[in-house]
Protein backbone atom coordinates (compact mmCIF):
# COMPACT_ATOMS: atom_id res chain seq x y z
CA UNK A 1 0.00 0.00 0.00
CA UNK A 2 1.34 3.22 -1.02
CA UNK A 3 2.57 5.77 1.90
CA UNK A 4 2.56 9.21 1.17
CA UNK A 5 5.61 11.28 2.16
CA UNK A 6 4.87 14.79 3.54
CA UNK A 7 6.05 18.07 3.69
CA UNK A 8 7.20 18.49 7.51
CA UNK A 9 6.74 22.00 9.66
CA UNK A 10 10.13 22.93 9.19
CA UNK A 11 10.13 26.23 11.57
CA UNK A 12 8.06 29.04 12.59
CA UNK A 13 6.92 31.28 9.62
CA UNK A 14 8.13 28.52 7.31
CA UNK A 15 5.56 27.75 4.50
CA UNK A 16 7.94 27.11 1.48
CA UNK A 17 10.41 24.45 1.01
CA UNK A 18 12.52 23.57 -2.57
CA UNK A 19 13.45 20.58 -3.40
CA UNK A 20 16.81 20.48 -2.92
CA UNK A 21 18.28 16.89 -3.80
CA UNK A 22 16.69 13.47 -4.09
CA UNK A 23 18.45 10.75 -2.09
CA UNK A 24 16.99 7.78 -3.30
CA UNK A 25 15.07 7.45 -6.72
CA UNK A 26 12.10 5.34 -7.41
CA UNK A 27 12.81 1.59 -6.96
CA UNK A 28 15.14 1.98 -4.46
CA UNK A 29 14.48 0.00 -1.11
CA UNK A 30 14.20 2.22 1.71
CA UNK A 31 14.16 1.28 5.73
CA UNK A 32 12.07 3.45 8.02
CA UNK A 33 13.84 6.70 9.11
CA UNK A 34 16.00 6.41 5.88
CA UNK A 35 16.82 9.87 4.50
CA UNK A 36 14.66 10.02 1.08
CA UNK A 37 15.26 14.12 0.18
CA UNK A 38 16.51 16.95 1.39
CA UNK A 39 14.31 20.48 1.28
CA UNK A 40 15.76 23.70 1.17
CA UNK A 41 14.25 26.57 3.29
CA UNK A 42 15.43 29.84 3.67
CA UNK A 43 17.68 29.18 6.84
CA UNK A 44 18.93 25.49 6.45
CA UNK A 45 18.67 22.47 4.62
CA UNK A 46 16.44 19.32 6.12
CA UNK A 47 16.11 15.95 5.38
CA UNK A 48 13.19 13.68 5.10
CA UNK A 49 12.63 10.76 6.48
CA UNK A 50 10.57 7.85 4.75
CA UNK A 51 8.12 7.21 7.04
CA UNK A 52 7.72 3.16 6.45
CA UNK A 53 10.14 -0.01 5.14
CA UNK A 54 9.47 -0.39 1.44
CA UNK A 55 10.26 0.79 -1.69
CA UNK A 56 10.35 4.74 -3.01
CA UNK A 57 7.25 3.98 -5.96
CA UNK A 58 7.16 7.46 -7.50
CA UNK A 59 8.60 11.24 -6.58
CA UNK A 60 6.08 14.46 -7.02
CA UNK A 61 8.15 16.87 -7.26
CA UNK A 62 11.82 17.85 -9.23
CA UNK A 63 14.96 18.99 -7.69
CA UNK A 64 14.12 22.87 -7.94
CA UNK A 65 10.48 22.56 -7.44
CA UNK A 66 8.96 24.52 -4.39
CA UNK A 67 6.34 22.88 -2.12
CA UNK A 68 4.25 23.97 0.36
CA UNK A 69 3.86 22.21 4.07
CA UNK A 70 1.80 19.35 3.80
CA UNK A 71 2.28 18.75 0.21
CA UNK A 72 2.95 14.95 -0.48
CA UNK A 73 5.75 14.93 -2.36
CA UNK A 74 6.36 11.39 -2.74
CA UNK A 75 4.88 7.69 -2.04
CA UNK A 76 6.58 4.78 -0.36
CA UNK A 77 5.63 1.14 -1.04
CA UNK A 78 5.12 -0.46 2.05
CA UNK A 79 6.31 -3.38 1.40
CA UNK A 80 9.44 -5.95 1.76
CA UNK A 81 12.66 -4.59 0.39
CA UNK A 82 12.84 -8.12 -1.11
CA UNK A 83 9.72 -7.56 -3.12
CA UNK A 84 11.61 -4.99 -4.65
CA UNK A 85 14.65 -7.21 -5.25
CA UNK A 86 12.59 -9.78 -6.73
CA UNK A 87 11.02 -7.50 -9.14
CA UNK A 88 14.24 -5.96 -10.43
CA UNK A 89 15.62 -9.79 -10.91
CA UNK A 90 12.50 -10.34 -13.03
CA UNK A 91 13.47 -7.21 -14.89
CA UNK A 92 16.36 -8.20 -16.19
CA UNK A 93 14.41 -10.81 -18.65
CA UNK A 94 14.65 -8.76 -21.99
CA UNK A 95 10.94 -8.39 -23.05
CA UNK A 96 9.91 -8.85 -26.68
CA UNK A 97 10.38 -5.52 -28.80
CA UNK A 98 7.67 -4.75 -31.01
CA UNK A 99 10.31 -4.82 -33.67
CA UNK A 100 10.36 -8.81 -32.91
CA UNK A 101 6.54 -9.25 -32.99
CA UNK A 102 5.70 -7.21 -35.68
CA UNK A 103 8.37 -7.05 -38.26
CA UNK A 104 6.71 -5.00 -41.17
CA UNK A 105 6.88 -2.61 -39.12
CA UNK A 106 10.88 -1.95 -39.84
CA UNK A 107 10.35 -0.77 -43.16
CA UNK A 108 8.70 2.15 -41.26
CA UNK A 109 10.74 5.46 -40.72
CA UNK A 110 12.86 5.45 -37.85
CA UNK A 111 11.05 9.23 -37.18
CA UNK A 112 7.45 7.82 -36.48
CA UNK A 113 8.46 5.68 -33.06
CA UNK A 114 10.13 9.28 -32.39
CA UNK A 115 6.58 11.12 -32.36
CA UNK A 116 5.50 9.68 -29.16
CA UNK A 117 6.64 12.02 -26.78
CA UNK A 118 4.83 14.75 -28.28
CA UNK A 119 2.81 13.86 -24.92
CA UNK A 120 5.55 15.57 -23.43
CA UNK A 121 4.41 19.02 -23.39
CA UNK A 122 2.84 18.94 -20.31
CA UNK A 123 6.30 17.17 -18.80
CA UNK A 124 8.25 19.41 -16.55
CA UNK A 125 11.33 20.87 -17.99
CA UNK A 126 14.49 20.78 -15.91
CA UNK A 127 15.73 24.36 -15.99
CA UNK A 128 19.44 23.30 -18.04
CA UNK A 129 16.87 21.31 -20.34
CA UNK A 130 14.68 24.64 -21.06
CA UNK A 131 18.47 26.66 -21.84
CA UNK A 132 18.95 23.62 -24.36
CA UNK A 133 15.30 24.04 -25.85
CA UNK A 134 15.72 27.74 -26.62
CA UNK A 135 18.91 27.39 -27.50
CA UNK A 136 17.96 24.87 -30.31
CA UNK A 137 14.66 26.57 -31.24
CA UNK A 138 12.88 22.92 -29.86
CA UNK A 139 9.51 22.69 -28.09
CA UNK A 140 9.28 20.11 -24.99
CA UNK A 141 7.36 18.46 -27.15
CA UNK A 142 9.97 17.58 -29.53
CA UNK A 143 11.75 15.13 -26.80
CA UNK A 144 11.48 12.37 -25.29
CA UNK A 145 11.62 12.87 -21.17
CA UNK A 146 13.72 10.01 -19.20
CA UNK A 147 13.81 11.65 -15.95
CA UNK A 148 12.24 11.19 -12.81
CA UNK A 149 8.16 11.92 -12.96
CA UNK A 150 8.49 12.58 -17.00
CA UNK A 151 10.67 15.59 -16.15
CA UNK A 152 12.61 16.47 -19.34
CA UNK A 153 16.71 16.70 -19.23
CA UNK A 154 19.40 18.54 -20.52
CA UNK A 155 20.52 14.96 -21.82
CA UNK A 156 17.23 13.88 -23.95
CA UNK A 157 17.51 17.50 -25.39
CA UNK A 158 20.85 16.96 -26.85
CA UNK A 159 19.76 13.76 -27.97
CA UNK A 160 16.75 15.04 -29.90
CA UNK A 161 19.23 17.71 -31.36
CA UNK A 162 21.15 15.14 -32.60
CA UNK A 163 18.45 12.55 -33.83
CA UNK A 164 17.59 16.08 -35.70
CA UNK A 165 20.32 16.83 -37.48
CA UNK A 166 21.53 13.58 -38.65
CA UNK A 167 18.84 12.96 -40.71
CA UNK A 168 18.66 15.87 -43.41
CA UNK A 169 22.88 15.25 -43.50
CA UNK A 170 21.85 12.18 -44.56
CA UNK A 171 19.36 13.56 -47.15
CA UNK A 172 21.66 16.46 -48.60
CA UNK A 173 23.39 15.07 -51.46
CA UNK A 174 20.41 13.88 -53.06
CA UNK A 175 18.49 17.20 -52.19
CA UNK A 176 20.38 20.03 -53.19
CA UNK A 177 22.18 20.56 -56.56
CA UNK A 178 25.76 20.41 -57.30
CA UNK A 179 25.77 23.97 -58.03
CA UNK A 180 23.20 25.20 -55.05
CA UNK A 181 25.11 27.22 -52.48
CA UNK A 182 26.49 25.96 -49.48
CA UNK A 183 24.58 27.10 -46.66
CA UNK A 184 26.09 28.96 -43.77
CA UNK A 185 26.78 27.10 -40.49
CA UNK A 186 24.58 27.66 -37.89
CA UNK A 187 26.64 29.48 -35.47
CA UNK A 188 27.67 27.33 -32.28
CA UNK A 189 24.90 27.63 -29.45
CA UNK A 190 26.39 29.59 -26.59
CA UNK A 191 30.23 29.55 -27.62
CA UNK A 192 32.45 31.48 -25.41
CA UNK A 193 29.47 33.67 -24.34
CA UNK A 194 27.10 31.28 -22.83
CA UNK A 195 24.58 32.23 -20.28
CA UNK A 196 23.67 30.10 -17.15
CA UNK A 197 20.42 31.18 -15.32
CA UNK A 198 20.25 29.51 -12.06
CA UNK A 199 17.26 29.82 -9.52
CA UNK A 200 18.35 31.85 -6.00
CA UNK A 201 18.52 29.09 -3.55
CA UNK A 202 15.89 30.23 -0.80
CA UNK A 203 19.11 30.25 1.59
CA UNK A 204 20.67 32.89 -1.05
CA UNK A 205 16.71 34.82 -1.42
CA UNK A 206 17.11 35.00 2.53
CA UNK A 207 20.48 36.30 2.99
CA UNK A 208 19.53 38.53 -0.07
CA UNK A 209 16.30 40.17 1.54
CA UNK A 210 17.87 40.22 4.95
CA UNK A 211 21.49 42.36 3.98
CA UNK A 212 18.52 44.93 2.22
CA UNK A 213 16.33 44.96 4.90
CA UNK A 214 19.66 46.43 6.79
CA UNK A 215 20.87 48.89 4.66
CA UNK A 216 17.13 50.19 4.31
CA UNK A 217 15.67 50.22 7.74
CA UNK A 218 18.91 51.14 10.08
CA UNK A 219 21.35 53.80 10.45
CA UNK A 220 24.67 51.66 9.74
CA UNK A 221 27.56 53.24 10.74
CA UNK A 222 31.21 51.60 10.67
CA UNK A 223 34.14 52.04 12.68
CA UNK A 224 37.43 50.39 12.74
CA UNK A 225 40.51 49.52 14.59
CA UNK A 226 43.46 47.23 15.06
CA UNK A 227 44.74 44.64 17.48
CA UNK A 228 47.82 43.47 18.13
CA UNK A 229 47.78 39.47 18.18
CA UNK A 230 51.09 38.88 19.93
CA UNK A 231 49.70 37.95 23.70
CA UNK A 232 46.90 35.79 22.26
CA UNK A 233 49.08 34.05 19.90
CA UNK A 234 51.87 33.71 22.53
CA UNK A 235 49.53 32.30 25.08
CA UNK A 236 47.91 30.22 22.78
CA UNK A 237 51.19 28.40 21.59
CA UNK A 238 52.25 27.79 24.90
CA UNK A 239 48.75 25.98 26.58
CA UNK A 240 47.28 24.72 22.66
CA UNK A 241 48.53 21.00 23.91
CA UNK A 242 47.60 20.63 27.05
CA UNK A 243 44.24 22.40 26.26
CA UNK A 244 43.62 19.83 23.19
CA UNK A 245 44.28 17.13 25.36
CA UNK A 246 41.85 17.95 28.47
CA UNK A 247 39.36 19.10 26.30
CA UNK A 248 39.38 17.16 23.18
CA UNK A 249 39.06 20.60 20.94
CA UNK A 250 41.80 23.05 19.71
CA UNK A 251 42.16 26.40 21.19
CA UNK A 252 41.52 29.19 18.19
CA UNK A 253 41.58 32.80 18.36
CA UNK A 254 37.45 32.74 18.13
CA UNK A 255 36.95 32.18 22.05
CA UNK A 256 38.83 35.11 22.79
CA UNK A 257 36.70 37.71 20.76
CA UNK A 258 33.76 35.72 22.14
CA UNK A 259 34.89 36.44 26.02
CA UNK A 260 36.10 40.19 25.33
CA UNK A 261 32.99 41.13 22.94
CA UNK A 262 30.76 39.57 25.78
CA UNK A 263 32.67 42.06 28.13
CA UNK A 264 32.09 44.64 26.10
CA UNK A 265 28.81 43.87 25.60
CA UNK A 266 27.94 44.02 29.58
CA UNK A 267 29.52 47.80 29.34
CA UNK A 268 27.65 49.01 26.35
CA UNK A 269 23.99 47.33 26.54
CA UNK A 270 22.96 49.16 23.28
CA UNK A 271 24.83 46.94 21.16
CA UNK A 272 22.78 44.31 22.59
CA UNK A 273 19.47 45.55 22.10
CA UNK A 274 16.75 45.74 18.86
CA UNK A 275 14.69 48.40 18.38
CA UNK A 276 10.82 47.22 18.77
CA UNK A 277 8.48 49.11 17.19
CA UNK A 278 8.95 52.75 19.64
CA UNK A 279 10.67 50.85 21.85
CA UNK A 280 14.34 49.31 22.88
CA UNK A 281 14.84 46.01 23.81
CA UNK A 282 17.70 45.50 26.26
CA UNK A 283 18.68 41.56 26.74
CA UNK A 284 20.44 40.51 29.22
CA UNK A 285 21.66 37.61 27.83
CA UNK A 286 24.06 37.06 25.42
CA UNK A 287 23.69 34.53 22.37
CA UNK A 288 26.10 35.56 19.78
CA UNK A 289 26.11 34.39 16.92
CA UNK A 290 28.98 33.16 14.85
CA UNK A 291 28.54 33.52 10.70
CA UNK A 292 30.21 30.83 8.79
CA UNK A 293 30.39 30.21 5.07
CA UNK A 294 28.88 26.89 3.87
CA UNK A 295 28.60 25.78 0.34
CA UNK A 296 24.88 26.77 0.25
CA UNK A 297 25.77 30.55 1.43
CA UNK A 298 26.45 32.09 4.36
CA UNK A 299 24.74 30.84 7.70
CA UNK A 300 25.05 32.20 11.53
CA UNK A 301 24.38 29.66 14.03
CA UNK A 302 24.05 30.91 17.29
CA UNK A 303 26.07 29.90 20.50
CA UNK A 304 23.03 30.27 23.34
CA UNK A 305 23.94 32.14 26.70
CA UNK A 306 27.60 32.42 25.87
CA UNK A 307 28.36 34.22 28.93
CA UNK A 308 27.68 30.79 30.76
CA UNK A 309 30.66 28.68 28.53
CA UNK A 310 34.33 28.40 29.34
CA UNK A 311 36.77 28.64 26.27
CA UNK A 312 36.68 25.24 25.84
CA UNK A 313 32.78 24.75 25.50
CA UNK A 314 32.83 27.63 23.06
CA UNK A 315 35.26 26.49 21.33
CA UNK A 316 33.09 22.96 21.20
CA UNK A 317 30.20 24.75 20.24
CA UNK A 318 31.34 26.62 17.26
CA UNK A 319 33.26 23.58 15.90
CA UNK A 320 30.55 21.32 16.31
CA UNK A 321 27.84 24.17 14.71
CA UNK A 322 29.83 24.75 11.87
CA UNK A 323 30.45 21.40 10.90
CA UNK A 324 26.70 20.51 11.31
CA UNK A 325 26.09 23.63 8.82
CA UNK A 326 28.77 22.74 6.11
CA UNK A 327 26.29 19.36 5.98
CA UNK A 328 23.22 20.82 6.34
CA UNK A 329 22.39 19.29 9.43
CA UNK A 330 21.71 22.18 11.80
CA UNK A 331 18.18 22.74 12.60
CA UNK A 332 16.47 26.19 11.74
CA UNK A 333 15.43 27.22 15.60
CA UNK A 334 19.88 26.93 15.82
CA UNK A 335 20.32 29.77 13.16
CA UNK A 336 17.44 32.19 15.27
CA UNK A 337 17.43 34.43 17.70
CA UNK A 338 21.10 35.77 18.42
CA UNK A 339 21.62 39.09 19.93
CA UNK A 340 25.09 39.87 18.42
CA UNK A 341 27.23 38.67 15.51
CA UNK A 342 30.73 37.95 14.71
CA UNK A 343 32.21 37.32 11.53
CA UNK A 344 35.58 36.60 10.54
CA UNK A 345 36.62 37.13 6.90
CA UNK A 346 40.25 36.64 7.65
CA UNK A 347 39.59 33.02 7.31
CA UNK A 348 39.20 34.14 3.27
CA UNK A 349 42.51 36.66 3.43
CA UNK A 350 40.66 39.45 3.71
CA UNK A 351 42.27 42.43 5.30
CA UNK A 352 39.84 44.80 5.99
CA UNK A 353 35.80 45.06 5.03
CA UNK A 354 32.39 46.65 6.54
CA UNK A 355 30.47 43.97 8.00
CA UNK A 356 26.65 44.43 7.32
CA UNK A 357 24.32 44.17 10.98
CA UNK A 358 22.05 41.16 11.01
CA UNK A 359 18.51 42.44 11.46
CA UNK A 360 16.97 42.83 14.17
CA UNK A 361 21.12 43.05 16.10
CA UNK A 362 22.42 46.48 16.56
CA UNK A 363 25.93 45.27 16.11
CA UNK A 364 28.23 43.32 13.85
CA UNK A 365 31.72 42.48 14.56
CA UNK A 366 34.21 41.97 11.92
CA UNK A 367 37.52 39.77 11.95
CA UNK A 368 40.18 40.08 9.65
CA UNK A 369 43.87 38.78 8.45
CA UNK A 370 46.28 38.16 10.73
CA UNK A 371 49.84 40.10 9.53
CA UNK A 372 52.88 40.77 10.44
CA UNK A 373 53.33 44.88 9.99
CA UNK A 374 55.47 47.19 11.89
CA UNK A 375 53.81 49.42 14.43
CA UNK A 376 55.14 51.87 16.85
CA UNK A 377 55.33 50.95 20.35
CA UNK A 378 57.20 52.68 23.41
CA UNK A 379 58.86 55.14 20.92
CA UNK A 380 60.58 52.23 18.75
CA UNK A 381 59.37 50.42 15.23
CA UNK A 382 58.55 46.83 15.73
CA UNK A 383 56.79 44.19 13.75
CA UNK A 384 54.09 42.70 15.12
CA UNK A 385 50.91 40.15 14.10
CA UNK A 386 48.34 42.84 14.13
CA UNK A 387 44.72 42.52 12.73
CA UNK A 388 42.06 44.93 11.70
CA UNK A 389 38.52 44.93 13.38
CA UNK A 390 35.44 46.75 12.35
CA UNK A 391 32.15 47.27 14.23
CA UNK A 392 29.15 47.97 12.32
CA UNK A 393 26.15 49.39 14.17
CA UNK A 394 22.65 50.75 14.52
CA UNK A 395 23.63 54.21 14.89
CA UNK A 396 20.20 55.14 16.25
CA UNK A 397 20.53 53.67 19.32
CA UNK A 398 24.69 53.63 19.17
CA UNK A 399 26.34 56.20 19.45
CA UNK A 400 29.45 56.72 18.41
CA UNK A 401 31.35 57.22 21.29
CA UNK A 402 30.11 54.06 22.56
CA UNK A 403 30.66 52.47 19.28
CA UNK A 404 34.52 53.42 19.39
CA UNK A 405 34.51 52.83 23.04
CA UNK A 406 33.08 49.42 22.69
CA UNK A 407 35.62 48.22 19.96
CA UNK A 408 38.35 49.80 22.37
CA UNK A 409 37.41 46.99 24.76
CA UNK A 410 37.40 44.77 22.35
CA UNK A 411 40.77 45.38 21.71
CA UNK A 412 42.08 45.61 25.22
CA UNK A 413 40.69 42.20 25.89
CA UNK A 414 42.65 40.23 23.26
CA UNK A 415 45.75 42.17 23.45
CA UNK A 416 45.70 41.27 27.44
CA UNK A 417 43.70 38.28 27.70
CA UNK A 418 44.48 37.73 31.32
CA UNK A 419 42.48 40.34 32.05
CA UNK A 420 39.34 37.99 30.87
CA UNK A 421 40.21 35.13 32.64
CA UNK A 422 40.57 37.22 36.32
CA UNK A 423 37.59 38.99 35.04
CA UNK A 424 39.42 42.56 35.93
Amino acid sequence: MPVDVTVPSVGESITEVFVGAWLKQPGDAVKRDDPLVELETDKATVEVPSPVDGVLAEQLFGVGDAAQVGDVIARVEAEAAGAAEAEGDAATTPAPTPAAEAPAAADEPAEEPAAAPAAAGDAKVMPAAQRALDEAGMKASDVAPTGPGGRVLKEDVARAVEGRSAAPAKAAPAAAPASAPKPAAAPTAGGDREEEVVPMSPLRRKVAERLVQAQQTAALLTTFNEIDMSAVMALRSEHKDAFEKRHGVRLGFMSFFVKATIEALREFPQLNAEIREQSIVYKNYYDIGVAVSTPKGLMVPVLRDAQRLSFAQIEAAIGDLGQRAGSNKIAPEELQGGTFTITNGGVFGSLMSTPIVNPPQSGVLGMHAIQQRPIAVKGEVVVRPMMYVALTYDHRIVDGREAVTFLRRIKEGVEQPARMLLEV
